[in-house]
């Protein structure tokens, strides 16, 4: 198994532990695809491939990239491996599991040792993970700040017309709708 070679416009590694995260990770990808983000995803297992893992991590800087969103569940120790090895940011995704809903995958994401940060989002929530690595990366460039605020204010709008809509039919006609759409 080789580590992709990111080419120097690739800014955002979107790794998983397992191809039954892919599911999950797909918000992460959908953003980065949303926003003109060159991306790379890849599977990278902290226990079954930790030497691919290492070399992922520590290289990932000398590959152009400037963020890696990570998602794990279970034991999801992807996320802090990967931050441990690489001084770029590191956003981990705790995936939903079977046995405990995701929780331990939320726990062992969250609970970092002082000194390896890593950035973490919802149980399931990899949209959130591709926009806060967006926003991240907006923060250098002019461009991306105004696709930002753009997308800011589609979803104030889609809000505000969701509210007029509910104003207009009622909370019952409103839902049925919802439920029938």
């Amino acid at each position: 198994m080789t580590i992709p070679q990111t080419q120097k416009s690739v800014e955002v590694g979107i790794i998983m532990g397992s191809d039954s995260d892919l599911p999950t990770m797909m918000g992460a990808i959908a953003i980065c695809e949303e926003f003109g983000i060159a991306h790379e995803v890849a599977i990278v297992s902290a226990h079954r491939t930790p030497h691919r893992m290492v070399t992922y991590a520590e290289t990932a800087h000398t590959r152009g990239l400037k963020i890696i969103i990570a998602g794990a569940g279970g034991a999801a120790h992807l996320p802090g491996m990967v931050a441990a090895l690489s001084p770029l940011p590191v956003i981990g995704v705790p995936v939903k599991t079977q046995a405990l809903s995701g929780v331990d995958s939320l726990y062992s994401i969250v609970q970092m040792p002082r000194g390896i940060p890593v950035a973490t989002v919802a149980i399931g929530n990899a949209k959130n993970a591709g926009l806060l690595a967006v926003q991240m990366l907006a923060a250098h460039s002019p461009d991306l700040l105004e696709k930002v605020l753009t997308y800011r204010q589609q979803i104030r709008t889609q809000v505000n017309d969701k509210q007029n809509q509910l104003s207009a039919v009622g909370a019952r006609q409103y839902l049925k709708h919802m439920i029938n759409s």
